[in-house]
């Protein structure tokens, strides 16, 4: 006899897989750049040492998203040198915690000092519960987070929100520890266009 949850994730299936493919070809058509190079991300980090308070005029490198992470395995997740971090939620949740504000306030500070850079929000969620409500929770967590970096001064053009739900798990243990790990706003660095 298979468990209830078992049944669960067997019927779903079809769904996930088809949402999956959805978010997969709406990022294949929207992204056409690379993953920063660990080079490049120090070299920033050096620029920005160097020059406190000050603009850039370069663009930063673009990051890449937890998708493409994902499709190259490579680890999902931010990396150590990125100069964005990001905020986790408590269980279906999408209000911010006090940790979450004080975490936006420093990335709306690093954004505001580089006004060539945006970020792409990406709203992640746990695997408990089903994937049409996981990538509603993740939209709204995303667009939390948007909001409120622009209540802080950073333009709403320069931020855009994706959700990937359950389907871009940080951490896959079912346990408490991994599933807060998962509940979370990652903040992917991009360039945006100059006009």
């Amino acid at each position: 006899m298979i468990p209830d949850k078992e049944k669960r994730w067997v019927q779903g299936r079809p769904i996930r897989l088809a949402l999956f493919g959805i978010v997969l070809l709406y990022c294949a058509g929207c992204s056409t750049t690379k993953p920063a190079e660990p080079q490049a991300m120090a070299q920033t980090q050096k620029t920005q040492k160097a020059a406190p308070g000050k603009q850039f005029a370069k663009a930063p490198v673009s990051q890449g998203s937890s998708l493409e992470q994902m499709q190259q395995g490579k680890r999902v997740g931010t990396p150590p040198s990125s100069p964005v971090r990001d905020i986790y939620f408590d269980f279906d949740q999408y209000d911010l915690r006090s940790d979450a504000r004080a975490t936006l306030k420093a990335n709306a500070e690093w954004l505001k000092q580089n006004p060539s850079a945006g970020v792409q929000i990406e709203g992640h969620c746990d695997d408990r519960g089903t994937a049409e409500y996981n990538l509603a929770l993740g939209a709204k967590r995303a667009q939390t987070a948007k909001d409120y970096l622009t209540t802080l001064g950073v333009p709403a053009q320069r931020l855009s929100t994706i959700s990937y739900g359950e389907e871009v798990p940080v951490c896959r243990q079912e346990n408490e520890d991994c599933w807060q790990k998962n509940r979370h706003d990652r903040f992917v660095i991009k360039a945006t266009p100059t006009s």
